[in-house]
């Protein structure tokens, strides 16, 4: 079990990445391009929690309260396991130098939750297949994905030198 100290720093980088991911996300939608739409998340979830996980078109399915701010919330706290799986993958020693090449791999590798879990399960099909732009999306996803394992490198790096 990891030590307070990691579990905080976890903690840390996790939302640093996240927030990352955000400012990636913000710059795209400044550009004109589709992002995410937490709502939506919010709103599988939602579902999720009173056991419907599979949806033709979570767009169109019932509105779930507070929607918005537990898309937010999951967003976040994905972000946060996410760096704990790295972690546990790469030891704690990473989280004292952490490194680009193993965080850039994980946050590629993690595209695979979208692809084959998330947009199957909201009914877009597997890799989007469903959705008028496939590869396109697909890309997109490889990309933010990508960049989120940026993110979680910046992030380890900035809570070590701060912890200095």
């Amino acid at each position: 079990m990891p030590s307070f100290p990691d579990m905080t720093s976890i903690a840390l980088v996790g939302t640093g990445a996240t927030a990352v991911l955000d400012a990636w996300l913000l710059l795209l939608q400044r550009l004109g391009l589709p992002t995410m739409n937490f709502v939506l998340l919010g709103r599988w979830v939602g579902h999720g929690l009173r056991g419907r996980w599979r949806h033709a078109a979570i767009a169109q399915a019932e509105p779930v309260a507070g929607e918005r701010g537990l898309g937010w919330l999951v967003h976040y706290l994905v972000g946060i396991a996410f760096a704990a799986l790295l972690v546990a993958l790469q030891g704690s020693g990473w989280l004292q130098s952490p490194t680009l090449w193993p965080a850039l791999a994980f946050g590629v590798g993690t595209v695979a939750v979208p692809l084959f879990v998330m947009q199957p399960a909201m009914g877009l099909g597997f890799a989007a297949r469903k959705t008028p732009a496939p590869l396109k999306n697909c890309a997109r996803s490889l990309t933010n994905h990508a960049v989120f394992g940026a993110g979680l490198y910046l992030a380890a790096a900035a809570v070590q030198q701060i912890g200095r």
